[in-house]
């Protein structure tokens, strides 16, 4: 059955849980839920106070198999330590353990219930490595000194001192006498031997009686004879020791013995270690000749003795050259010995002396090039380079690396015996002819730079050699043969530089075909001033079947900017291979507006063309051509921009205009507009063609005029026209007309009849208009004149 939180559960998951609480779960499941389900962190809490209100352990068990890993080890075990109830948690441990847990709480309180219940400790202490040594010495001590020191010496150093209290207080001298051997330890030797220890008489007992003559470590011996004169407790051992080896005794031959006599002598009295060298013939020379040496000894003769005695010449050449520091000493002995290897490490420290040359002599001598890195780079360093050709000819007899044939190579070169290097490489070589190549290259060795990338080939390095040797002609060749944008490119570059443009002109026709590289090409050429040879580039460049669209652009932009004249021709032979966006760009960039026209109109921007004609029209604005795009506009707007343009500019071929935009217009807002620009005389044709639509505006607008020219016989005709159009209108406006001629003989004193045939009808004024229609005939400006007759709007 799914679980579901109870009112008591949510309220244990916000607080800690003590014993009060888990009383107050009503039965064992709900806190097995808790901990299990709700909040595994709380089980060491949860146990404690279940042990408090004696639960049976048999359930606490359960419950910790049932939370498993998931409860924390360190408060747990505290928290059932501080009740003695440890081993309620072997079983838990055990599964932890099992499992592969590596916490030192866990296996420390598997180490406790072992120890308590005597299940095979010591195997336990000495073999698991996770338990905490301090920890768990510490529980020992007062149920197994043993024990504790077991675990004590299980850490190895970090509990050393809580080892030599349990043996003293315990009086277990003889362990702490083996460890102190085994341990080799100066720090730990200090702290035994020290002065104010009253344990230490029986500790020198146990070490000289026991514990060292059980060792048979040389090392241990050693190390527990630098601790006695670290103690200033050297006399006792001389004179044993002397008694033994210098006295004919079964032990005279003893190498250790010897070796001890020797090293203890070194360390106590160093006035005798050169007659002990003499006189004995059976201890480790190499080992006490390092001890020799080393500080703070520094018996430095009584160490080279020892190597000399001993056969061992490059040893006693260390000590002449690192410690003695006599080179002069060193030279004699290694002419003395003439081995192979004291002449090898006399040839080394004359080179890190900065003795190039000798040290190659040493080095030739002794028949070894294992130092050849260091020779390499002393001799560069020094830039000896015809002592490094005599090293690395030997070296390269002696070990197989292309560093060393490289290096030779590189050294002929720089001693510019060029000859010998082309006949080197052309034998058999493991030179990286490439890098040295590049490494000549780079410090403009171009010379023998040039062989190495012929004999490879590497015909694009090759071609760079030729750039910078001046040799153009070859550049071309071999960039040729490697044909690749990067070396067409540097040697364009170069020719351009060196105005040689026949051969710039070649390497150039090889990356323009590029679209990636022509721009960076053009820059170069213009940076350098060099616009005609650009051009003359492009337009080679055309013929070529890779010609791209890029090509024609930018050499049209070339037009645009150096050779205007050249730049329509082009446009109109090419303009389907022309990138039209940017060479706009370009024309505008450099004022060219008739040739962005034509590229907008090509474009289908015509809308952007007839804006450019109407911005630029002193040099753009062409009228058929303009007529012609704005057929094709798409934004109305242009249209009524458009009229105004040609109020503006060209009124005469306003009504071409119109003629043109006519089905596309709203006539009522031409009017309008012309209108307020007070030229509505401009646009008569316009609005006759237009009158058949019956637009009252325009009706309005032309019978004005009529009225304002008193052009009666107009104004009948175009009343006339009307009525046919609408005759349900006719009849209104012909009562207006009449209106008109009555207010024209009251004005005149006229029969109507001669009135107009005497050609002095006048006007209505505003008042007899608006008395006519019985409304108001329309706004009035002052300073306009007399008020157009109102004789065709609608009602």
């Amino acid at each position: 059955m799914a679980w579901q939180a109870t009112p008591l559960m949510k309220w244990l998951v916000g607080f800690s849980v003590s014993a009060s609480m888990v009383e107050l779960a009503d039965d064992r499941s709900t806190r097995q839920v808790y901990v299990v389900k709700v909040n595994p962190l709380k089980c060491p809490q949860v146990i404690g106070s279940l042990i408090d209100l004696d639960c049976s352990e048999d359930f606490i068990k359960t419950l910790l198999q049932n939370v498993r890993a998931a409860c924390p080890a360190e408060p747990l075990v505290e928290q059932i330590e501080k009740r003695n109830r440890l081993r309620l948690l072997l079983p838990w441990l055990e599964a932890r353990v099992a499992e592969g847990n590596q916490d030192p709480h866990l296996h420390n309180a598997m180490a406790k219930i072992l120890i308590d219940t005597n299940r095979d400790p010591e195997n336990f202490l000495k073999t698991n490595a996770f338990y905490d040594s301090k920890i768990v010495g510490k529980y020992c001590e007062d149920r197994d000194p043993h024990l504790a020191y077991t675990a004590y010496k299980r850490a190895w150093g970090s509990c050393d001192e809580q080892l030599v209290d349990v043996t003293n207080r315990n009086g277990l001298f003889r362990l702490q006498a083996r460890y102190l051997v085994e341990r080799q330890s100066p720090d730990l030797w200090a702290l035994v031997l020290t002065p104010d220890n009253q344990y230490r008489r029986n500790v020198i007992d146990q070490v000289v009686s026991t514990a060292l003559p059980e060792s048979t470590n040389a090392d241990e011996v050693s190390a527990t004879v630098k601790a006695f004169i670290s103690a200033d407790l050297p006399n006792e051992l001389i004179e044993l020791l002397e008694k033994i080896v210098l006295h004919n005794s079964d032990f005279s031959k003893n190498r250790n013995l010897q070796n001890l006599l020797v090293l203890t002598a070194i360390k106590a009295d160093k006035a005798r270690v050169m007659d002990y060298i003499n006189r004995l013939d059976n201890y480790d020379g190499p080992e006490i000749a390092k001890i020799a040496l080393g500080d703070p000894y520094g018996l430095y003769e009584e160490a080279f003795l020892i190597y000399k005695k001993s056969g061992q010449n490059a040893e006693a050449m260390d000590v002449l050259l690192e410690n003695i520091n006599s080179l002069e000493r060193a030279q004699e002995f290694a002419a003395r010995i003439n081995d192979k290897p004291v002449w090898y490490k006399l040839g080394k420290a004359q080179l890190e002396n900065g003795s190039v040359p000798e040290a190659v002599d040493s080095y030739l001598k002794a028949e070894d090039a294992s130092d050849y890195l260091e020779v390499i780079q002393a001799a560069e360093r020094e830039e000896n380079y015809d002592e490094l050709v005599r090293y690395l000819t030997m070296a390269r007899t002696k070990v197989k690396d292309s560093q060393i044939d490289g290096e030779l190579v590189y050294s002929y070169a720089k001693t510019e015996r060029l000859g010998d290097m082309e006949e080197f490489i052309s034998g058999t070589n493991t030179a990286n002819i490439q890098a040295v190549g590049d490494r000549l290259y780079d410090e403009k060795f171009y010379k023998a730079a040039k062989i190495l990338y012929a004999s490879i080939p590497n015909n694009g390095r090759l071609a760079s050699c030729h750039v910078q040797l001046g040799e153009y002609t070859q550049a071309v060749e071999a960039a040729k043969k490697a044909n690749n944008p990067k070396t067409w490119q540097e040697v364009n570059l170069a020719c351009v530089k060196a105005e040689q443009f026949r051969c710039a002109e070649i390497a150039g026709q090889h990356i323009i075909v590029h679209p990636d590289h022509l721009e960076e090409v053009i820059s170069q050429y213009e940076k350098q001033g060099c616009f005609d040879a650009l051009m003359q580039l492009l337009e080679t460049g055309l013929s070529n079947e890779r010609a791209h669209v890029g090509m024609y652009t930018e050499l049209a932009t070339m037009y645009a900017k150096y050779k205007p004249k050249m730049l329509m021709d082009f446009i109109k032979m090419n303009v389907a291979k022309l990138n039209i966006p940017k060479l706009i760009n370009a024309c505008e960039r450099h004022y060219h507006w008739e040739h962005a026209v034509f590229l907008y109109t090509h474009y289908d921007e015509y809308d952007q063309a007839a804006n450019t004609m109407m911005a630029h029209s002193p040099v753009a604005f062409a009228h058929d051509q303009f007529l012609m795009i704005m057929q094709k506009v798409s934004n109305m707007e242009l249209y009524y921009r458009a009229v105004q343009f040609y109020l503006d500019e060209q009124p005469m071929q306003l009504n071409s205009l119109l003629s043109t935009i006519t089905p596309k217009v709203d006539h009522a807002r031409v009017v309008q507009q012309v209108r307020k620009a007070g030229q509505l005389p401009l646009i008569t044709p316009y609005m006759k063609q237009v009158q058949t639509h019956n637009i009252a505006p325009v009706n309005e607008a032309i019978n004005e005029l009529y009225v304002d020219g008193e052009q009666y016989e107009e104004l009948r005709k175009s009343i006339e026209e009307i009525r046919q159009l609408r005759p349900d209108r006719a009849r209104a406006e012909a009562g207006e007309a009449r209106a008109h001629r009555d207010a024209a003989h009251r004005h005149a004193g006229l029969p109507e009849e001669q009135a107009l045939q005497a050609g002095h009808r006048a006007r209505p004024q505003r008042q007899d208009v608006q008395g006519l229609h019985g409304q108001r005939a329309g706004q009035w400006e002052p300073g306009a004149g007399r008020r157009p007759a109102q004789v065709l709007r609608r009602q």
